[in-house]
């Protein structure tokens, strides 16, 4: 969507920042070792080498940022805010028996917990630069009260502009799948949350500082019909979708065991690749496979720290790079949804 006209000269407040070191991050890559930003109401207006222009109206500010570097705000590309407040739990597990331990724990959170989450995790971003958040909830336990809507307002009172990647899972135990039973949805109840999700809270508008993405968790925690389904709706509902790829090798044997296919592989057969989807780790991808991203401009959220910290391997990241598929990364919350899929610091939150 092209950007809106600039609003009328003599109708908006500005902001200007001057005698700053400017990095654009622009496709040039333009930098200013002494220049000037005009903000006018929530837009860059100008930005230039030198002092800002003269004669500008409105004027309720100016900033003399002398010493300092002016960029962009940071774009985390994947994260699970509920998981700061038990990050210091089963810390020498891999990704598969760490989801296991964790799952009970998980079971009660409620939303005060995943309200006061939110606010840590946003925090932490924000402390680091980050402007654009997103977080990829998909535990649900009955009677914890409006998860989303807690983990949205947190978002919200922070100033940051969101998405909230609305998961769900539906494959327990019974089923083949990781989760316990008590830690899972119905195929029908999911995709009606998820639904009503996105038609209370997703702002579709040029500004919008809410979204919701559908984002149904892992091959292996979720059924092939919620991986449809959920392709499905989210583009009935014109939103992007957003899971977890090929992070480990038991992800890998699971796909193989399951359905008789890689992730990648199956994520084409169940409609999730193309230029609306990014995916979490991509890890084990193989050739083909990151030639089936960078064909259909399926992003992905690199997440080094927690792949470290579940020895989950090294991403390809330079040949997906090279390839052309849109790489971001995800942002630490530990102590040191709008394109998701562009930039950022590191993840020490896993999976």
């Amino acid at each position: 969507m092209a950007a809106p006209a600039t609003p009328d000269s003599g109708a908006v407040e500005r902001i200007v920042i001057e005698n700053a070191a400017i990095a654009t991050v622009d496709a040039q890559d333009t930098e200013y070792a002494s220049g000037h930003i005009v903000v006018a109401g929530n837009r860059i207006e100008s930005i230039g080498a030198g002092r800002a222009p003269e004669g500008l109206a409105n004027v309720v500010r100016r900033v003399d940022a002398t010493g300092h570097l002016v960029t962009p705000g940071l774009i985390n590309t994947h994260h699970h805010f509920y998981q700061w407040i038990t990050r210091g739990l089963a810390t020498d597990h891999n990704l598969f028996n760490w989801l296991v331990a964790l799952y009970p724990t998980w079971a009660r959170i409620d939303e005060q917990m995943t309200y006061a989450a939110a606010q840590g995790s946003l925090g932490m971003m924000a402390r680091g630069g980050v402007t654009t958040a997103m977080d990829h909830h998909y535990v649900f336990p009955k009677g914890s009260g409006d998860l989303s809507g807690s983990i949205i307002r947190a978002a919200s009172e922070m100033g940051v502009r969101f998405t909230l990647a609305r998961g769900s899972m539906d494959r327990s135990e019974k089923d083949g799948g990781l989760p316990p039973d008590f830690a899972v949805e119905t195929l029908e109840g999911a995709l009606a949350a998820t639904e009503e999700t996105v038609k209370k809270h997703h702002d579709a508008s040029f500004d919008a500082m809410t979204q919701v993405a559908v984002a149904p968790c892992s091959p292996f925690s979720v059924s092939t019909e919620l991986m449809k389904q959920g392709a499905e709706l989210a583009r009935r509902l014109g939103v992007r979708l957003h899971t977890h790829g090929s992070e480990t090798v038991e992800e890998e044997k699971f796909c193989h065991e399951l359905f008789g296919m890689g992730p990648t592989d199956y994520f084409e057969s169940t409609g999730w690749l193309g230029d609306d989807v990014w995916m979490a780790h991509c890890v084990h991808m193989n050739d083909s496979d990151i030639a089936a991203f960078a064909r259909t401009g399926t992003g992905v959220a690199h997440c080094p720290s927690s792949n470290a910290r579940l020895a989950a391997g090294i991403a390809r990241v330079p040949d997906m790079l090279k390839a052309g598929v849109p790489v971001g990364r995800s942002a630490s919350t530990a102590p040191p949804p709008t394109s998701p899929a562009n930039s950022t610091p590191s993840c020490a939150t896993p999976c």
